[in-house]
């Protein structure tokens, strides 16, 4: 990575002998010493931490223990044996993202821990506590005789101080695609609240929620916990208890082993995370999550180009096309694909998307026999490979493959090279991957330890090839991008197609407004904005539940370095909202989240790398509002053009969708202006330092 600062000063502090309660507390404070992070052992010598921000407790003393296969649990009768100080302030740079440089500062403390009886076992914690939260995680030590140990399960605290207010989804081993839910933490009802229509959620038989999730408290703090670097364990869910105000980790299992995770000594496991912030929009703002993922391993990827593309995908869902060729409706056709590259390449988008251009589609749902459906290098009759990528190459836009596993992953591990060899052929840098139905083999789960590891190998295997993996179904985003940024964005939530078949209408138009303080909060997301026939006059019951000006808006609120114009070209055609499409960057110098409430609002502008142009988005959820835009961000002395794309005085999500309004600016950085946004609404405007000639 260029232009790299580092600056680390070591501190080691030994301290020998027993640490309990009331003998020592050992704590570690962000650089800025608004957040605490305190650590003691308690009577009966179980870990306990706190965590404190300003002085005020925010976490409560919270245990930590872990239950074993053919172990004693390890929960109790420990004693400190040294704690370890750290101090690091260092920069580094984005290959892609919603920022170029990130500052990367904490204090670490490592407390070095063992039993005090037979078999006098050693772990330690690590903690490091920065100025946007804390994050902190186990390391499992060599063991005499003992080269690998199976966890039952993981016990991590986070004891609240109130009853927050709280948005969630309900935990699910297979699944983030749930509508975010907003109550106290003791309404959480995970068990009655599940509101998935698709194709494999797991009903687990305990009141839990899916990370990340976000909460504020009565003095409007605003907290998210989450996992950085997920990396050869299982994803962890956590449990409420509601008489107690408490969350506790349950790692997604697996049946068919009959157990959580099996590792091999030593290791570390994932971070456990808190984002800790005083406004809504700090938690957007946060790095916390990449910060505690491992640097770069790839060096230059700059194979792969941040950019918007099409796709033949939407109009599978509405229903006009299909991805099986039995139908007589098949979207995938030589045809089509050149169709929709020559509207790319009219309008200066860079990739395309083609689904259901390989053998197999009519065996892949509905069919407990998954296993050898697509084999992810034979075309269908109707499509010539060659023919689509010399057409598209020819006018410059790249074709993006896709592999659709149908949960069987063990039939995609056998053809991952050849599927990729196949992609560097025909030099397609980006794969769009997909996990649609429950997991084969039977008793396996998405966010299972088993296909943690799967998506691993995928991602180590593609970079091999030079190809960036955009995921579907997938594991959850932890920050691994950081460490293997060929992870270039994935889905892992309620995604734009719940609008065209969802039985209970598709997504309120709050959903962004929750999406952007819970799921944005842990990576990139493919969310596929962009729909202008708002009412989907294919799909009687179904419509999207936001105007216009609000789908505009999607491309700088939601990152990703891939944005899909997924409407179909004829409803772009001669319809100036789309212009902004066209413009708006994907890969940026730096973000400023301005406004926001989680559920209600929120407004980004963000830098375009290398051009200086500035994008700006607003959205709100079913409630008009008035808002306040303060161009100080832009630089001093500079006059922007500026064109806002914003809602008309009639516009309303569901009465009058469609319609919005033009307006040209000259914009400078000592301006303020309000700008209303309809029920559903949103705003759009593109700010640019050397407008186009």
């Amino acid at each position: 990575m260029k232009n790299i600062s580092l600056l680390i000063i070591a501190v080691l502090i030994s301290i020998l002998g027993c640490c309990r309660q009331g003998e020592k507390v050992s704590i570690v404070s962000s650089p800025s010493d608004k957040i605490d992070i305190k650590f003691f052992l308690s009577e009966t010598g179980s870990p306990v931490y706190t965590v404190s921000y300003n002085d005020e407790l925010i976490i409560d003393s919270s245990g930590m223990s872990f239950e074993f296969q053919d172990q004693l649990p390890l929960n109790n009768n420990l004693k400190v044996y040294e704690i370890l100080r750290e101090s690091v302030s260092e920069e580094w740079e984005m290959p892609w993202g919603e920022q170029r440089m990130v500052l990367n500062e904490y204090n670490e403390m490592i407390v070095k821990i063992q039993e005090t009886e037979a078999p006098k076992r050693k772990f330690n914690i690590y903690f490091k506590a920065y100025d946007d939260g804390i994050g902190f995680r186990y390391e499992f030590l060599s063991q005499k005789e003992v080269d690998t140990i199976i966890i039952m399960e993981e016990n991590t605290e986070f004891n609240l101080t109130g009853n927050h207010d709280c948005w969630w989804i309900p935990g699910d081993w297979d699944i983030y695609e749930h509508l975010y839910n907003d109550t106290k933490v003791t309404d959480i009802d995970a068990i009655s609240k599940r509101n998935h229509y698709g194709l494999a959620q797991t009903y687990i038989p305990y009141n839990a929620v899916n990370t990340p999730v976000t909460m504020r408290t009565e003095k409007g703090l605003h907290i998210s916990f989450h996992e950085a670097n997920l990396t050869d364990y299982a994803g962890m869910t956590l449990k409420v208890d509601k008489e107690n105000l408490a969350l506790s980790s349950v790692l997604v299992g697996s049946e068919r082993l009959g157990y959580k995770v099996k590792r091999e000594l030593p290791f570390f496991t994932p971070w456990r995370t808190i984002q800790i912030s005083e406004d809504a929009a700090g938690l957007i703002e946060s790095n916390l999550i990449v910060n505690l993922n491992e640097p770069n391993k790839l060096g230059n990827v700059s194979w792969f180009t941040p950019m918007k593309y099409m796709g033949i995908w939407w109009e599978m869902h509405i229903g006009t096309k299909s991805w099986d060729l039995k139908s007589g409706k098949h979207g995938a056709t030589t045809e089509n694909a050149k169709k929709l590259i020559d509207f790319a390449s009219k309008n200066d988008i860079k990739g395309l998307l083609i689904e259901g251009w390989n053998t197999g589609w009519e065996h892949w749902i509905g069919f407990e026999d998954r296993e050898g459906v697509f084999d992810f290098v034979t075309p269908y009759p109707d499509y010539n490979i060659d023919e689509v990528v010399a057409y598209a190459k020819d006018r410059g836009v790249e074709i993006i493959m896709h592999h659709e596993t149908s949960a069987a992953p063990r039939t995609y591990d056998k053809q991952l090279d050849t599927a990729f060899a196949l992609m560097n052929k025909f030099g397609m840098s980006s794969v769009k991957t997909g996990y649609v139905g429950k997991i084969i083999p039977k008793g396996e789960y998405h966010h299972g330890q088993w296909m943690v590891n799967h998506y691993r190998k995928v991602i180590e295997t593609a970079a091999t090839y030079n190809v960036a993996v955009n995921a579907h179904e997938p594991i959850k985003a932890t920050g691994i991008r950081r460490t293997y940024p060929n992870v270039i964005s994935r889905e892992g939530l309620r995604g734009q197609e719940f609008n065209a078949w969802a039985m209970d209408g598709g997504n309120p138009p709050n959903h962004i407004a929750n999406v952007a303080f819970t799921r944005m909060l842990a990576g990139p997301i493919d969310f596929t904005p962009g729909v202008f026939d708002i009412k989907l006059p294919t799909k009687e019951n179904n419509q999207i539940n936001t105007t216009i000006a609000h789908q505009l808006a999607l491309y700088v609120v939601i990152y990703s370095p891939i944005q899909m114009a997924c409407d179909l070209p004829e409803n772009y055609e001669g319809n100036c909202a789309f212009d902004f499409i066209k413009d708006v960057g994907v890969d940026w110098e730096q973000t400023k989240v301005l406004n926001g409430e989680v559920g209600d609002f929120v407004t980004i502008a963000r830098e375009e790398r290398s051009t200086g142009n500035w994008f700006l988005g607003s959205i709100t959820d079913e409630n008009s509002r008035d808002i306040i835009i303060n161009f100080s961000f832009l630089e001093p002395g500079i006059s922007y053009e500026a064109m806002v794309y914003k809602d008309a005085a009639n516009s309303h999500w569901n009465d009058n969708p469609t319609e919005y309004d033009l307006e040209e600016l000259v914009i400078t950085n000592d301006m303020e202006k309000t700008f209303h946004l309809a029920e559903g609404g949103g705003l759009a405007i593109s700010i640019l330092k050397y407008p186009k000639n």
